[in-house]
């Protein structure tokens, strides 16, 4: 099987599982909305928001260069740094989490209305972020460690049955806001048990690479260098939409502001068809580059951007013909964020046009080098978000989210085409395409 085909076939069953789960966390939102109003949606998106946010911040940066450290280790055969690896990773989780648990609640007024809305739900809202946390620890080492499907489906598959099972016990319950209540103490109990089995996975599979090589006391140190970086590169791409939520909590009413969640949670899956394609082949990229095989290292990263550029083509067109329909499961006041998702969406087509600019640089060992782009496309969201959104409302905050990524992913490819001297973007593949198909009409 050639390269593009395995990574159009494991992407495809890994976007598969993740379109499943989707679809069941939108009916489960749907329903939500349908039953107990866009405002209990509102909270709920705000509630997991946070958590997402919370969850990224609480390992230090570790879960977001697990696959990168975990591939690594097992090329290498280096099972001792790999297990340091991990009780650095899960121990930060650990000791954020007490932290979070005593500390945060006096802080969390500070922040407005999300604030407001967690402190009605503390101490759940404190276990789902432990329990989210572990399991991106868990998900990024199964990746690195070449399993993916492990990775992907805890939180691709399980996490959305238990949020529909959740729900149909919560409906059972008294009126709406007790329904609510207990609908997050079911996910933080159900999220925790989830977290606890992937880890389990975890351990075995690490069990697997052996313990040959010795200690070397300077890792923990390269560890830091990529984590800290790391975590902003995450929060500002794979939570982008959490970030831009709980800005927009203070210029869009409750309503609005469900409207705008659904669709970032469209854009999301959408997103995610995209990123599987890099996290398939970031191993086998890993091994390229540590070999000096730079040829190879070169195809491995044209043809995951044209499978993942061809890829986002086509679900943004997907998402112009059925976003509407995915819409009206919510309500006729959901349908005023068709043109917002489809505005949404395309900010997708151009980041995979630009290509993984990030990843690139942290396999060349400067990922501090991002930090400048992220800046400025965090730095335009919320310009454009306060420019455009008091008198545009959802088509402000889409135009505001296109810009941002826009400018963030030009700046980024510039920077790794400077530093790396790689062009990550479609381009090159697309002239090596074309000279192919000159040589084969002569």
């Amino acid at each position: 099987m050639s390269l593009r085909q395995r990574l159009v076939s494991q992407s495809s069953v890994i976007f598969g599982a993740r379109l499943f789960g989707a679809g069941v966390i939108f009916l489960a939102q749907a329903a939500i909305a349908r039953l107990w109003g866009a405002d209990i949606l509102g909270e709920y998106l705000l509630i997991i928001a946070t958590v997402n946010i919370v969850a990224v911040v609480m390992p230090l940066g570790f879960e977001t260069i697990g696959t990168y450290f975990a591939a690594e280790y097992r090329s290498k055969g280096e099972g001792r740094l790999l297990r340091g690896f991990m009780r650095r990773a899960y121990g930060h989780v650990a000791l954020s989490s007490l932290v979070l648990l005593v500390a945060g609640y006096p802080l969390a007024g500070l922040f407005g209305e999300p604030g407001r809305v967690l402190l009605a739900h503390w101490v759940p809202a404190c276990l789902m972020a432990l329990a989210t946390a572990v399991v991106y620890c868990n998900s990024a080492l199964l990746v690195g460690l070449k399993r993916p499907f492990s990775g992907f489906f805890a939180d691709t598959i399980f996490r959305p049955l238990l949020i529909v099972l959740c729900f149909a016990f919560a409906a059972m319950a008294g009126d709406a806001e007790a329904r609510f209540a207990e609908l997050i103490w079911l996910l933080a109990i159900g999220f925790a048990a989830i977290a606890a089995a992937q880890f389990a996975w975890v351990l075995r599979a690490a069990r697997h690479i052996p313990d040959a090589t010795p200690a070397m006391p300077g890792e923990a140190r390269r560890w830091w260098r990529f984590a800290l970086p790391w975590v902003v590169i995450a929060l500002a791409t794979d939570y982008f939409f959490d970030i831009d939520l709980l800005i927009l909590s203070h210029f869009l009413d409750r309503e609005n502001l469900a409207v705008f969640g659904v669709c970032t949670r469209v854009f999301s899956l959408v997103a995610f068809g995209v990123s599987a394609v890099y996290a398939v082949t970031l191993p086998d990229m890993f091994e390229r580059n540590a070999a000096a095989d730079r040829p190879g290292f070169l195809k491995q990263i044209g043809e995951a951007n044209f499978v993942a550029c061809a890829i986002s083509i086509a679900l943004f067109a997907i998402v112009v013909v059925a976003g509407p329909l995915l819409l009206m499961l919510f309500g006729p006041a959901f349908q005023a964020g068709v043109v917002p998702l489809a505005v949404l969406c395309l900010a997708l087509c151009i980041r995979s046009l630009f290509g993984p600019a990030a990843l690139v640089l942290s396999i060349h060992d400067r990922p501090y080098a991002t930090l400048p782009a992220i800046g400025l496309g965090m730095g335009v969201l919320i310009g454009a978000n306060i420019l455009l959104v008091p008198a545009h409302g959802l088509m402000g905050a889409a135009v505001a989210a296109l810009a941002a990524q826009t400018f963030w992913s030009a700046a980024m490819w510039l920077t790794a085409k400077r530093m790396a001297g790689i062009d990550v973007s479609i381009g090159p593949r697309l002239v090596e395409l074309l000279a192919a198909r000159r040589v084969k009409q002569l």
